[in-house]
């Protein structure tokens, strides 16, 4: 079975209909039938509920039951510590982000596979070097 970090740029395209929902959509189906593990940091939850509640599209119950409803994805998720945070920080300054947006990388670079990102504006920061671990949903 094929392990891939997913950010939250793709569990968001769940909930929201927008441009590269499908892709993730495909994604979330994958996991579902056991074609795909997905794996993230912790704080993809955070995250994912933060851009939701600043989209104003749900109302406060909608909300909640969305934190269920990640909750009840059970991703494998990873704290920040040890060699992956000391490779988050690192891949953060090398390429000026974030790192909330280096800890998915991090974590693909770590497990050696790859993180499924619909974040345009994350993959034009990436160095080269480290561009065979993303796959961006909003390229062709």
């Amino acid at each position: 079975m094929l392990v891939v970090v997913v950010d939250a740029s793709i569990v968001v395209k769940w909930f929201v209909y927008e441009e590269g929902s499908d892709k993730a959509l495909e994604i979330r189906d994958k996991y579902i039938s056991g074609e795909l593990k997905l794996i993230a940091p912790e704080i993809i939850n955070f995250e994912v509920l933060n851009a939701l509640y600043y989209k104003r599209l749900f109302s406060e119950e909608e909300i909640k039951e969305i934190a269920e409803a990640l909750d009840a994805f059970s991703f494998e998720l990873y704290p920040l510590k040890g060699g992956y945070a000391k490779k988050t920080v690192e891949v953060a300054f090398k390429n000026s982000i974030t790192i909330y947006d280096s800890s998915y990388i991090s974590l693909a670079i770590m497990k050696n596979t790859y993180m499924y990102t619909a974040d345009e504006k994350l993959m034009e920061k990436i160095s080269r070097e480290y561009l065979p671990y993303i796959i961006n949903f909003e390229r062709p």
